[in-house]
């Protein structure tokens, strides 16, 4: 079974969303048989490449016109929601960037198969520590921590590989109906959209491995997700 996955690495739903569908995938027993592929998308694409990061709730609170009470408020409920799954969302840390060096870098590391790996390392390292996820320096010791070689990852960065392909994917994802993120995909046949309830990741698993119907057929109901007009926490 293949696991098609659209998200942003500066999406608290889609780190969300991700720790649900592994918690479905621990009692699945066909487990070993499902392969997770992590497809690109930005919600800032249009924050400069070059530009430094700025402080989440600054951002949020100016995207979305809200008092800074509010916008704390908003960031808590997500908060709450996380240490659940063991997140520790860090939100007085974390810093919007443009996640397209991120992206590419992933792209890296799920052909030799370290892209779920990476994925995680990346989630933590924005939510809960503050790192700059754009910074090539950061990047590159997130990868070669997870044991990326690092010339291999500094050549990388310091080109313009998988551009296309994140481009490429954000295009694929709309065309499927995508409308925010986490956007999930199962078997090409089932799509869950946002960060749903365990219980949905459980039904869609069992329908996916069961079903073979050629079309896309989505649940009706959206779980929370973020997009790049409304932006996010």
């Amino acid at each position: 079974m293949k696991i098609e996955i659209w998200s942003d690495i500066v999406c608290p739903f889609c780190y969300i969303g991700k720790k649900r569908l592994e918690q479905a995938l621990a009692s699945f027993p066909h487990r070993d048989e499902v392969e997770i592929v992590w497809k690109s998308y930005q919600l800032h694409p249009q924050f400069p490449q070059d530009a430094a990061g700025i402080p989440a709730i600054k951002y949020i609170k100016d995207a979305k016109g809200l008092s800074e009470e509010e916008t704390l408020g908003m960031m808590h409920q997500v908060q709450s929601i996380g240490k659940s799954l063991n997140i520790d969302f860090n939100f007085e840390k974390s810093l919007i960037v443009n996640t397209l060096n991120a992206h590419r870098l992933i792209h890296f590391a799920q052909e030799i198969g370290q892209g779920n790996v990476l994925k995680e390392r990346l989630f933590k390292a924005h939510f809960s520590e503050g790192t700059d996820i754009n910074h090539i320096d950061s990047l590159t010791a997130l990868a070669v921590e997870i044991g990326l070689d690092q010339i291999a990852v500094e050549e990388l960065l310091h080109s313009d590989r998988f551009a296309y392909e994140v481009t490429q994917d954000i295009q694929e994802g709309i065309n499927l109906g995508l409308r925010g993120v986490p956007f999930f995909v199962f078997n090409q046949k089932f799509g869950i959209a946002g960060a749903q309830p365990l219980e949905m990741f459980e039904k869609t698993l069992r329908q996916a491995y069961d079903d073979a119907k050629p079309a896309i057929i989505m649940n009706d109901n959206e779980g929370p997700s973020c997009d790049s007009e409304a932006g996010c926490c």
